[in-house]
């Protein structure tokens, strides 16, 4: 494609790529993101392409390889269009059946349909899916349109349409008040009102300015930048030569972390068809406009997640937070003014300025508009990517898009807002979900992260999981957060090994306090938040572990045992032969030592007749 010199040049691409792609009678869409390359998508555009080359439709099918769709459970998906069928968990060997029936013959394949969890009816259209049915994909449902490693699609989408806007009839102030008025908040935790924080860095003086993406998502169960970043990363460069041209920035950068491989490489691919396309670099579509970015490695540091911890590392220096006296809109990269946004707080730009403030704040709660994506996971039927309205309850997204508990058990709590965050009981799953109302009930929007737990779960151990995190990932620099947290999970330890006492508890409860005002950053100041969450709605479950020594939950090893029932015992052996510890005993009757089990749980595993039992 030749270089763009102007909107209308644009413009006549654009008409010129929807008649090719109108050309096509047929088109297949496979979502190709982690997740389903994970689940073997590659294999099956491998085989697709080889039997529609053997049966000569390899020029008859537009062939769209896209990234996650959301549904990751069902991955890889594949969509035949206009038969407008969704086959799902599609394996390479399902391919050929895929050509000669559904392409050739127009015919679908019940078996590879999805089947409904909750109702049990067999689904043949994506829409129908009960996954999507409450979700508002604004941001997420732009991934089926669009291959992310050819800009030609997005382009077809109206990609850069909101580019040529603003260059062509907005001032920069004029971008900043329409983002301002949209009520858009950052959505990589902070909340922070994005208009505004454009509106500082712009005013800031400074012989350059920056604007960054963070894309480095380091939440244990979350994945909602890396989905974006993979599945549609040239909404995010727009967004940020949007941000670029109202800040007065011709420099950016975007920063991913590493272990994210796949938008490491769409990204870079993105910014390299942008630059070709003159779509980044000098007098961008003519304009006095000019702005390119780079694309930096993060080396896998949670707390490079922080805005002045990265900054630092892009700088060449240790990954380490400052004092926020000085905000990064005036003294950030390089003491430049800088501006830092989510992936998702970009990729909503674009959209705003093509629809208006006024579509924007048509969704969401008073102080807290559009949707918001967040990473379902856990023990629920349905996980993935859901996109909702803000101000959409708990109970919605977990019982009415999750599909609910798994296997017949109860649902416990949902943690919100990634390892900093909270655990909220099912009382409070009416909540609306916005910053305001998450925060006030004890947890955070964070970045999207939300993880389901059922009644398996104990409460003592999933604040334990999540301190051992932030122990792992504090960067040292302050003494709250590199002592505190660590003296807490001592704590929680003795609680969990039924060691501790009542002083223990008032203990821990003054050392979270105290993190949680003393430390220097975000990571430190919410790193009480799993521990003051569970004790404030689970402290039943902490006294059950301190005053009788038991673990209602049955997890805690060192507060159960395991009994042989020898009246169902059939004195086999394979319990005794599969102990690696010898703490069996088979001579008159079977019977476990206590001192030496390790409560592995591998005897209750292996016996046939399920005489072993776990006691808590």
């Amino acid at each position: 494609m030749p270089k763009l010199k102007n909107p209308e040049d644009l413009a006549s691409l654009r008409e010129s790529l929807k008649k090719e792609r109108e050309a096509y009678p047929m088109r297949v869409i496979l979502s190709s993101g982690t997740c389903g390359q994970a689940s073997g998508s590659l294999e099956v555009l491998k085989e697709l392409k080889r039997h529609l080359k053997d049966v000569g439709l390899d020029d008859k099918v537009d062939v769209r390889v896209t990234g996650c769709h959301g549904f990751c459970q069902q991955e890889p998906i594949l969509i035949v269009e206009p038969l407008d069928v969704i086959y799902c968990r599609v394996k390479a060997e399902d391919v050929a059946e895929i050509v000669s029936e559904s392409l050739s013959k127009r015919n679908i394949i019940q078996r590879l349909l999805y089947v409904d969890r909750q109702s049990g009816k067999v689904i043949q259209k994506e829409a129908d899916l009960s996954f999507f049915a409450k979700q508002d994909r604004t941001l997420m449902g732009q991934n089926r349109f669009v291959d992310p490693c050819d800009i030609s699609y997005y382009i077809v989408t109206g990609g850069y349409s909101a580019l040529v806007k603003v260059l062509t009839s907005m001032t920069p102030e004029a971008v900043i008040e329409e983002i301002k008025s949209s009520g858009l908040r950052g959505r990589g935790g902070g909340g922070y009102p994005t208009g505004r924080k454009w509106e500082q860095c712009r005013r800031s003086p400074g012989s350059e300015h920056y604007v960054i993406c963070n894309a480095d998502e380091g939440d244990p169960g979350a994945y909602m930048d890396r989905g974006l970043l993979e599945g549609n990363p040239h909404s995010v460069l727009e967004g940020m030569l949007i941000g670029a041209y109202a800040i007065g920035s011709r420099k950016g950068y975007v920063y991913v972390r590493n272990e994210y491989p796949l938008a490491v490489q769409h990204t870079l691919k993105a910014v390299k068809q942008a630059r070709e396309l003159g779509l980044l670099g000098k007098q961008i579509l003519g304009s006095e406009f000019s702005f390119d970015t780079k694309v930096a490695r993060g080396g896998g540091a949670f707390i490079c997640g922080e805005s002045t911890a990265l900054m630092a590392s892009l700088e060449g220096k240790v990954g380490e937070p400052r004092p926020k006296d000085v905000h990064t809109v005036e003294h950030g990269y390089l003491n430049q003014p800088t501006n830092l946004n989510n992936v998702e707080t970009w990729a909503n730009i674009p959209r705003i300025i093509l629809n208006g403030s006024a579509w924007f704040t048509a969704k969401g709660t008073e102080k807290s508009k559009g949707t918001k994506i967040f990473a379902l996971t856990g023990q629920v039927k349905n996980t993935g990517l859901v996109e909702v309205e803000m101000g959409t309850t708990l109970r919605e997204i977990i019982f009415d898009i999750g599909g609910g508990p798994q296997d017949g058990k109860q649902i416990k709590a949902v943690q919100t807002g990634g390892p900093s965050g909270g655990c909220l009981p099912v009382s409070k799953f009416d909540l609306p979900v916005d910053f305001e109302a998450l925060t006030e009930a004890g947890s955070m929007m964070g970045s999207g992260g939300m993880v389901v737990m059922d009644e398996t779960a104990c409460m003592v151990d999933v604040a334990k999981y999540f301190l051992n995190f932030l122990q792992d990932e504090s960067c040292g620099k302050c003494v709250p957060c590199r002592i505190g947290i660590g003296r807490m999970l001592e704590i929680l330890n003795d609680i969990s090994e039924g060691l501790s006492t009542e002083e223990q508890l008032d203990l821990l409860k003054d050392l979270a306090w105290t993190v949680s005002v003393g430390s220097l950053c975000a990571l430190g100041k919410t790193a009480s938040s799993p521990v003051l969450s569970t004790l404030q709605y689970f402290e039943d479950e902490y006294k059950a572990h301190i005053q009788e020594k038991r673990c209602p939950a049955g997890v805690c090893r060192a507060l159960v045992r395991y009994v042989i029932d020898l009246e169902i015992c059939s004195q086999c052996g394979q319990c005794v032969d599969a102990c690696p510890h010898g703490a069996i005993s088979d001579h008159e009757e079977y019977k476990i030592n206590e001192d030496l089990c390790n409560k592995c749980g591998i005897c209750e595993e292996v016996c046939p007749t399920e005489a072993i039992s776990k006691v808590f």
